[in-house]
């Protein structure tokens, strides 16, 4: 199982990006994912989480401008990121806990993407 993150570049404050983060592997289904954050200096914070159900939380000073959805036909979760501030830059982390084929068994497995680097200038 693999997850890569990607949709990070620089925006202008104000701007909106859209992140994805995207598993591939032997699935059989996407438990709970995160989408971390960690700017230099600073340890690596949750922003925003969702569940199989497809229930939410944000850290609350993302909440109104940022928005997490999946979607469970492709194996993809994405973080909406709109109304972007200097003190959103960071790199931005996904992680998943996932139920995967091994063999004749099912297992589980939590795992973590590379990371995609979000700036925002002023």
């Amino acid at each position: 199982v693999q997850l890569q993150a990607s949709g990070g570049g620089l925006v202008q404050a104000g701007g909106s990006l859209r992140l994805s983060c995207a598993a591939s592997g032997s699935i059989f289904s996407i438990n709970s994912v995160g989408w971390y954050r960690q700017a230099p200096g600073k340890e690596r914070e949750l922003v925003a989480a969702i569940t199989s159900g497809s229930s939410t939380t944000y850290v609350d000073s993302v909440k109104g401008r940022f928005t997490i959805s999946r979607d469970n036909a492709k194996n993809i979760v994405y973080l909406q990121m709109n109304s972007l501030k200097p003190a959103d830059t960071a790199v931005y982390f996904c992680n998943a806990v996932v139920l995967y084929y091994s063999g004749s068994y099912i297992e589980n497995g939590d795992y973590w993407g590379q990371g995609t680097q979000v700036t925002v200038s002023s």
